[in-house]
C-alpha cells in the first residue's frame, strides 16, 4: 500500500487515506445554511474517495463571513442542516470536518464573479473588524479596533461555534488562522499594531489566537481531533514569516492541537511568492510542512498546487507531510483519489453504481 492510500488516525477519529479535501468558499450558503449545493458538491467528493472532506469556511457570527453567502455556526439552527450533510459524508466512508472562521477586516465581500470587493451595508455588507484600523488595500474599509472585552466576547463565540460543530456531526475541528483573516490579522505586525496586550511581541500577537486554541480545545471532545491552519509566511518583507510560523506551531502543540495544516500569504495586497513573479511552483508551500513538522515534531498537513499523485506520495515518503490536502485538483476532478491509487498501485473501491468505470472493469 502506498503511504497516500494507507489510513491516517488522529486521536479516535481514522480516516481511510491520507488525501484531504482542503475548505474552499463557494458562496453558495443562505443565512449560514448549508444547503442542496453543499450536499452534492461536498458528498460527490466524499463518493470520489477522500479520506476526509471540509467544509469551506464557517463563520462563528454574522459578521464574521467573508461574505452573505458564506456557511455559519453562530445559530442552533444550522445544526440541523449540518447533520445532514455529515450524515451523507460518513455514509461514503468520509471524514467529515469543519473550518470554523472569522473573516475580520476581509468580511462583507461581494462574489468573486460579481466582481468582488466589499459590499456596503446598504448592499447586505456589514461593519468588518480588525486588531487595528488599518484597511487591507485601497479598495477595502477600515475596520473598527476590537477592544478587549470584543476579544473576550470572540473566544466564547469559538467556543460555542464548535459547540454546535460537533451537534451536527463534524468529527474534525479546524481552525482558520490563514489568509489574511482574523486570527491571521492579529498574528501578523502588517495589520496589528496594537500597544496593548494583544499587540507588539510574538507572544502578544499570538496571545488571542492561542487563546482560541485553548477554549476551542475545552469544549471539543477528547476522542476529537482539532487542526489549525495558518499561512506560514505573508510573503512580505516585515511581515508574518517561517521563523514565527514554527515558535507559533510549538505553543499550538502544547495546547493540544493535532495537525497544522501549511498554506501561506493573504495578509498583503504587496505578497511576491516568487523573486521572479507571483507565479507559484507546484508544491511551492510544501516546504513549510516540513519545517514545522521537523522543528517542531507535530503533524502537519501540506496543500497548494500537488496535482500528481506521485508528487503527493513523494511529499510523504519524503517525511515533509503527515496528510495531503487537495482543493483545486478536486474540484476539477472530484474522483482524483480513485484515480490516483490505481497510478499508485493501490486498490481503489469504486462505488457499486460506477463500477463500469472501473480502470480493468469489462462490462459484460
Amino acid at each position: 500500500m502506498s503511504l497516500l492510500f494507507s489510513p491516517y488516525k488522529m486521536r479516535d477519529v481514522e480516516c481511510r487515506n491520507r488525501l484531504f479535501l482542503a475548505p474552499m468558499a463557494t458562496w453558495s450558503a443562505e443565512d449560514g445554511m448549508p444547503n442542496d449545493w453543499h450536499l452534492v458538491h461536498l458528498g460527490t467528493r466524499a463518493v470520489g474517495g477522500a479520506g476526509l472532506v471540509m467544509t469551506g469556511a464557517a463563520a462563528i457570527v454574522p459578521e464574521g463571513r467573508i461574505s452573505p453567502w458564506d456557511l455559519g455556526l453562530w445559530s442552533d439552527a444550522h445544526v440541523e442542516p449540518y447533520r445532514r450533510l455529515t450524515r451523507f459524508i460518513k455514509a461514503q466512508g468520509a471524514v467529515p470536518a469543519t473550518q470554523i472562521h472569522h473573516a475580520g477586516r476581509k468580511g462583507s465581500g461581494n462574489k468573486r464573479w460579481l466582481g468582488g470587493g466589499m459590499l456596503g451595508v446598504d448592499e447586505g455588507g456589514w461593519e468588518v473588524v480588525g486588531p487595528s484600523p488599518i484597511a487591507y488595500d485601497d479598495r477595502s474599509r477600515t475596520p473598527r479596533e476590537l477592544t478587549a472585552a470584543d476579544i473576550d466576547q470572540l473566544i466564547e463565540d469559538y467556543k460555542a461555534g464548535t459547540e454546535r460543530a460537533v451537534a451536527g456531526g463534524f468529527e474534525v475541528i479546524e481552525i482558520h488562522m490563514a489568509h489574511g483573516y482574523l486570527l491571521h490579522q492579529f498574528l501578523s505586525p502588517l495589520s496589528n499594531q496594537r500597544t496593548d496586550q494583544y499587540g507588539g511581541s510574538l507572544e502578544n500577537r499570538a496571545r488571542c489566537p492561542l487563546s482560541v486554541a485553548e477554549a476551542v480545545r475545552s469544549v471539543l471532545p477528547d476522542r476529537l481531533p482539532l487542526m489549525v491552519r495558518i499561512s506560514a509566511t505573508d510573503w512580505v518583507d516585515g511581515g508574518w514569516d517561517l521563523e514565527q510560523s514554527i515558535q507559533f506551531a510549538r505553543w499550538l502543540k502544547e495546547r493540544d492541537v493535532d495537525l497544522i495544516d501549511c498554506s501561506s500569504g493573504g495578509s498583503s495586497p504587496d505578497q511576491k511568492m516568487s523573486p521572479v513573479d507571483s507565479t507559484p511552483d507546484p508544491g511551492y508551500q510544501v516546504p513549510f510542512s516540513a519545517a514545522i513538522r521537523r522543528e517542531v515534531g507535530i503533524a502537519t498537513g501540506a496543500v497548494g498546487l500537488i496535482t500528481q499523485p506521485e508528487h503527493a506520495e513523494s511529499i510523504l515518503a519524503n517525511g515533509d507531510a503527515d496528510v495531503i490536502s487537495l482543493g483545486r485538483e478536486l474540484q476539477r476532478n472530484p474522483y482524483w483519489p480513485l484515480h490516483a491509487a490505481h497510478t499508485l498501485g493501490d486498490a481503489a473501491t469504486w462505488p457499486q453504481q460506477y463500477l463500469d468505470v472501473q480502470p480493468g472493469y469489462v462490462r459484460r
